[in-house]
């Protein structure tokens, strides 16, 4: 695939998740023709967007007939695509791009169980999907963003600010110094639509982080900032924050967080994303985040 064969029309995986509301324009502003695939029941087109509902896999597929889609871009969890692998061929797929996570590096050795799983099932969904794709000689590539935010609807940024928005205040375990590399949801959306085009991703793997490397406790402030407050952290010992968050979790929102966060909070997260830069022209932003990033409204 060259970069010239984009005029094609590109279907979406996860098109209503946080990446793929920032990819559909960003698909349509640069020429392609989408057809973005949920679970949901599909919305009116639009805007050089065609919607289709997932549905039955099978049923999909042997709808398939002269419908062809040569670049497909996965934004919904990786391990999802494998059940549609079939559904990619009936539509004559030559190249994927898949959202992974650098998740699979940095919770492999988590404290927590459920978190040591959903680095095994990133791992294997990244593995399934390459030993497919070279079997029947489709290209494929895979992104691995840091810690994703944006448009409210994040499960990191956002998620802190909720916490500032209905306590004042925000704990932090130990001197909180970990390194981060937040990125913004509409910069991996630009990495998906350049590894589409890009000659030389084929058959890769890339790191997405974002354009500045931070401490976790400065992280934190600038989210006070986004939301117009003094930054008030509170610094408590492990056992403290354990018990907060056993609190937390009974509400739904927080249900996903653990003590392994605390633990992670003294742990650099850190990413070299020279090939993305090289190969895909990434160009993150610092993270500066604004108020519609921190705004619960938009979730």
């Amino acid at each position: 695939m060259t970069e010239v064969e984009h005029a094609g029309r590109v279907g979406v995986f996860g098109a209503t998740s946080l990446v793929g509301a920032c990819l559909l324009p960003t698909l349509v502003a640069a020429g392609w023709p989408v057809t973005a695939w949920t679970r949901q029941s599909p919305g009116p087109d639009a805007d050089g967007v065609q919607w289709r509902s997932l549905g039955d896999a099978a049923a999909v597929v042997s709808s398939a007939s002269g419908q062809h889609i040569a670049s497909w871009i996965c934004v919904a969890p990786i391990w999802v695509l494998p059940a549609y692998f079939k559904m990619l061929e009936a539509h004559g797929a030559r190249r994927v791009v898949a959202l992974s996570s650098t998740s699979r590096f940095t919770k492999d050795d988590s404290s927590d169980l459920q978190e040591q799983a959903i680095a095994r099932r990133l791992v294997e969904a990244e593995e399934q999907l390459q030993d497919w794709a070279q079997q029947r000689g489709i290209e494929w590539v895979i992104l691995r963003p840091t810690l994703i935010y944006g448009l409210g609807r994040d499960k990191n940024v956002a998620e802190i600010a909720r916490v500032i928005r209905r306590f004042g205040i925000f704990p932090l375990f130990g001197k909180a110094t970990g390194l981060r590399q937040p990125v913004h949801a509409a910069d991996v959306a630009q990495a998906c639509s350049a590894a589409l085009r890009s000659p030389t991703a084929a058959n890769r793997t890339y790191n997405i982080a974002g354009g500045e490397t931070l401490g976790y406790r400065e992280m934190v402030s600038r989210i006070f900032s986004a939301l117009g407050r003094t930054p008030r952290l509170v610094t408590v010992p492990l056992w403290l924050f354990a018990a907060m968050v056993m609190l937390l979790r009974r509400l739904p929102r927080y249900r996903q967080w653990t003590t392994a966060m605390a633990q992670r909070m003294n742990r650099d997260l850190v990413f070299d994303h020279a090939e993305a830069m090289r190969d895909l022209s990434f160009r993150p932003r610092p993270f500066a985040p604004s108020a519609a990033d921190v705004d619960e409204k938009r979730r």
